[in-house]
């Protein structure tokens, strides 16, 4: 059973930091690209960043550039997305993504990130 587990989200001040982790399990991890999305109440579900299966081309979202750095363990089956410099409207719950062309995707359950003072 495919699964995508998230955790490291929470409650913290503008400007601070967090680290989130989603670690896969029930597939083969490094044949997928990894992606991490959020979406925040009302608003519509946005790619915050890309990683290929073996890490070497990463992409970002605008807003996120300069502040968020996606990386992956193969070893461990695990993509990470360090986030610095949060702002309030980083507030959302981010989702995990695994993905493959003529496969389908899997979905992790999310993780709440509250930037707020």
């Amino acid at each position: 059973q495919a699964q995508l587990v998230e955790s490291g989200g929470g409650l913290v001040q503008p400007g601070g930091s967090l680290r989130l982790s989603c670690a896969a399990s029930g597939f083969t991890f490094s044949s997928y690209g990894m992606r991490w999305y959020r979406q925040a109440p009302g608003k519509k579900r946005e790619l915050v960043a890309g990683i290929s299966t073996n890490g070497d081309s990463t992409n970002y979202a605008d807003s996120v550039k300069g502040r968020f750095t996606i990386s992956r363990d193969n070893d461990k089956n695990t993509v990470y997305l360090q986030m610095n410099s949060l702002k309030p409207e980083d507030t959302a719950v981010y989702l995990c993504n695994a993905f493959r062309i003529l496969y389908r995707d899997y979905w992790g359950q999310g993780t709440q990130v509250t930037v707020s003072s």
